[in-house]
């Protein structure tokens, strides 16, 4: 008994959340049946609309050393969802990761930077780019990634770290269920999504510092995944195409996976050396910064809170309303949204009310099987449900000791 309480609370690691799962599997599963009347029509159907929840309950002891307890619910891991900008998460973090690694004099995230183009179809900008935040550097894009998910910073990124190395960084923490192997929102080839562009770095003085070549590499992962045959139709170049979507050759992240990196962010210290990140406790206050701010309380660069609300990208719980979101709590997240999949990973903080918790879930809702028509089913179903979902989580915590 002795052993066994020293192994929970000591380690605190993944390993451990999973035993601790198959042990209390049934609590994610009473909390959704208690709640299913809030949850319909998605929690009657939880196949059609490729439903899947993690859920990371969290304890703390007498001397409030946390430990982690985790659920899931319809969890499939090697089914296909389009995982959208959930991608972008990953890139900041080994963006910083790279920095540490590179280890140069005058080299950190906020060194000015140019990107050349030495590729059909890229686009460059000179070491005299400014816009209204000044000269480009990697803690704008993190930033802009975060407040609004913005899908140039996350190509930008993209360019800095390269296909191959995303991967093989995110390999080598242990996160095998992710292949991340193109930018978002532009038409690239599979060839065109391997090259990246020369990047480079200047001092305050504008001499330059560090240079980055052009590159040309591959993801080395394969992964066996099923369900990548979607729908019955989509459009392209305008025209309807009659046959199902092919995603076999795009971006996948696991929602164990996501699941698992905000946990390693958020609660680093509970985590082996191994499967934490090459990060300073500097690298890890500006992610959890930006993670949790809102677009309204950016002052560079300024957004328009009735375009850009506080549930503009926190789907769970307050995806669903543009009323502002309560100064006690804080949600710390990356979400994601195209194709009609809706996906959001969150750790929810509430100070006032002793509150806090981990949780990821997807959600597909594409009533006509037809991809890139701009008819899906978010404001009606997908966003009302993560929101839902979110508040019982959120009340569940707050009804127990």
């Amino acid at each position: 008994m002795k052993a066994n309480f020293i192994i929970i609370t000591v380690m605190g690691l993944l390993f451990m959340s999973n035993f601790i799962e198959s042990q209390e599997s049934n609590i994610l599963d009473n909390i959704i049946k208690k709640n299913k009347d809030q949850l319909t029509p998605v929690i009657n159907h939880p196949d059609k609309y490729e439903l899947q929840i993690i859920f990371t309950k969290i304890n703390r002891d007498n001397a409030d050393q946390p430990s982690l307890n985790t659920f899931s619910y319809n969890e499939i891991p090697d089914k296909y969802f389009y995982p959208a900008s959930t991608v972008k998460f990953p890139a900041a973090v080994l963006t910083l990761e790279k920095l540490n690694d590179l280890n140069k004099e005058r080299l950190n995230m906020f060194t000015h930077l140019s990107i050349d183009s030495v590729y059909k179809g890229h686009v460059s900008f000179s070491k005299d780019f400014k816009n209204e935040c000044g000269y480009p550097n990697i803690a704008n894009y993190i930033k802009q990634i975060f407040l609004v998910s913005d899908n140039e910073s996350f190509n930008r990124l993209y360019d800095f770290l390269g296909q191959k190395e995303i991967n093989s960084r995110l390999q080598k923490r242990g996160f095998k269920n992710t292949n991340i192997v193109h930018r978002l929102s532009v038409a690239r080839t599979s060839k065109q999504n391997m090259e990246t562009n020369p990047i480079n770095f200047f001092d305050k003085e504008n001499n330059l510092i560090y240079k980055q070549a052009a590159g040309f590499d591959s993801s080395d992962v394969k992964l066996k995944l099923k369900n990548t045959i979607k729908g019955k139709g989509y459009f392209s170049s305008g025209k309807l195409v009659n046959e199902p979507k092919d995603f076999s050759q795009n971006n996948f992240f696991s929602l164990r996976d996501q699941h698992n990196l905000m946990m390693r962010i958020m609660k680093p210290e509970l985590f082996s050396k191994d499967q934490r990140f090459n990060l300073t406790e500097e690298d890890y206050a500006f992610l959890k910064k930006y993670m949790c701010m809102l677009p309204k309380e950016s002052g560079c660069p300024k957004y328009d809170s009735t375009e850009y609300y506080d549930g503009y990208v926190k789907f769970l719980m307050f995806g669903d309303t543009k009323q502002p979101i309560p100064e006690n709590i804080k949600i710390y997240s990356k979400s994601g949204l195209a194709y009609g999949y809706l996906t959001d990973n969150v750790y929810v903080v509430d100070e006032k009310n002793k509150i806090e918790f981990f949780l990821s879930a997807t959600i597909h809702v594409n009533e006509n099987g037809i991809y890139n028509d701009d008819k899906y089913e978010y404001d009606e179903i997908g966003l009302p449900f993560l929101a839902e979902l979110g508040r019982i989580i959120y009340n569940y915590e707050k009804g127990r000791r």
